[in-house]
């Protein structure tokens, strides 16, 4: 029971109340006048070569990952648990701890990209609005080095979370590694508020109550209107490219869709668009979870003015240390864990690599808006894809009528792909279809072959590559040939 109060009390944590790691990176303050800020602020692995040699000489690392413990005080991810007669009650095999897995959980992204022999560099880029994104890069691989000449493809992750989604699931299953083993050149987005991007030149995310609420003040309108403009402009600037490809996966797909209707030269810009599993429009989806918040949409908006809660599930180190233990291979609450990410998503325990719970905890949730949720959930109340919905008064002030304007698909050029499932609890195929039939130029509309393919098995399934990432490769080449779209 104490474990399942640690679990829950994380998962409902909504705010942190001091800038920490916990929270993501230090509030970065307001440059005073005569200050050299620079942005973007880039840090870039020189000495690649080194890691490659230390790792080809761990060879036997592998073999000895389970290594036997007195006591939990001994090690990371289990420290605050008190006696190693607790430990055993939760189902945790003292004789069976990897380690390996548990650096997995705590790592950066940059740090853990490293870890598995690929360059990594992290870029800041000040959006125009004063938001600072981190976007992280794997520019080569260490099985096609060639430097030059890469394509830049860009991932953008979904609601809650973080570029850390491409790569958790190790090489040969991480599409940011398939795609850099292939020769793309890699960039990773963040959107502002999750762990990586909750900085601003001007509001601190933890501070005062005025601070946190313009901080805060946002949807995923801003990150397609703003985040996701500006960082396409800097991979584009800093490869030398004039166009690339986009990939993203849920919110990845909403945010795009906001840009492309809402800033159409950026449709220029794009090369091919795949989108995973999805959101648009929401009015059919079976998540019981969703539903229910949509159901409380004046609550959360209480919440939010009244009592000054306006971040959602934030990264929390007490629900990574959780995880380490309730949901590794030995804990009897291991079932609890995927569950609760079934009850969202839907449900697919074939294609759930149960071992690597433990590892997605440690990165998701990363934090977000309330906004964004709310935002969703007005989605799935009006039935229709528009902008946010102050009220009608505030409306009226912001869009000149009592209702927010729908976003408008004809605008949206570039050509884009959609990827779907059957079993997608967030993305139902009538509402993929709805999406469908208002873009101008769609490449096609794929269902993966798996009848119980969900929404997480986008990105993390056990056969996402031969069910769904083999086929967006094929797509990729097509179009750089110029055989798709079909004109």
């Amino acid at each position: 029971m104490k474990l399942l109060a640690i679990v829950l009390v994380a998962l409902t944590s909504s705010v942190c109340a001091t800038p920490s790691p916990k929270c993501g990176l230090k509030h970065v303050r307001r440059p005073a006048d005569g200050d050299d800020f620079k942005v973007p602020i880039v840090e870039i692995d020189q000495n690649f070569q080194e890691i490659l040699t230390n790792i080809q000489q761990s060879d036997d690392f592998e073999d000895n990952l389970n290594i036997p413990i007195d006591s939990p005080k001994d090690h990371m991810g289990l420290h605050y648990i008190d006696t190693l007669e607790e430990m055993q009650e939760m189902g945790v095999n003292t004789q069976s701890i990897n380690p390996d897995l548990i650096e997995d959980a705590f790592l950066l992204v940059p740090e853990l990209i490293r870890k598995h022999g690929y360059p990594a560099e992290r870029h800041t880029v000040r959006t125009s609005d004063g938001y600072l994104l981190e976007m992280h890069r794997i520019p080569f691989s260490p099985h096609n080095t060639t430097a030059e000449g890469r394509q830049p493809v860009f991932l953008m992750h979904g609601l809650l979370d973080s570029s850390s989604t491409w790569v958790i699931m190790r090489p040969g299953n991480g599409l940011a590694y398939l795609l850099a083993d292939m020769g793309y050149d890699v960039w990773m987005g963040n959107a502002r508020g999750n762990r990586y991007s909750r900085n601003h030149v001007t509001f601190d995310p933890d501070g005062r109550r005025s601070d946190r609420r313009r901080f805060w003040e946002f949807s995923w309108h801003e990150i397609g209107t703003t985040d996701l403009p500006a960082m396409i402009d800097y991979v584009l600037a800093q490869t030398g490219y004039e166009k690339l490809h986009y990939i993203g996966h849920s919110q990845g797909t909403t945010s795009f869709f906001v840009m492309a209707s809402e800033r159409p030269a950026y449709n220029d810009k794009i090369l091919s668009m795949q989108a995973l599993a999805p959101v648009a429009f929401m009015s059919n989806l079976r998540s019981p979870f969703v539903r229910a918040a949509s159901l409380f949409l004046n609550t959360l908006d209480t919440a939010t003015s009244v009592l000054g809660i306006y971040e959602f599930l934030p990264t929390s180190e007490l629900l990574a240390l959780g995880g380490q233990a309730a949901c590794r291979d030995e804990a009897w609450t291991q079932a609890l864990c995927y569950n609760v990410l079934f009850l969202i998503a839907g449900f697919n325990s074939a294609q759930t690599n149960t071992t690597m719970i433990p590892v997605m905890l440690g990165h998701t949730p990363a934090g977000a808006s309330a906004n964004q949720l709310i935002h969703y959930g007005q989605g799935v109340r009006s039935r229709r894809f528009r902008q946010y919905d102050w009220g009608m008064v505030s409306n009226l002030w912001t869009y000149g009528s009592i209702n927010p304007p729908a976003y408008n698909l004809r605008n949206i050029r570039a050509p884009v792909a959609l990827h779907y499932s059957a079993n997608d609890w967030l993305a139902e195929p009538v509402d993929v279809e709805e999406l469908h039939q208002g873009l101008p130029n769609v490449i096609g509309k794929f269902l993966v072959p798996d009848p119980l393919f969900n929404h997480l098995d986008f990105v993390w399934a056990i056969d996402v590559r031969t069910l769904l990432y083999d086929r967006v490769f094929q797509i990729m080449r097509l179009v750089e040939q110029g055989v798709l779209p079909i004109r």
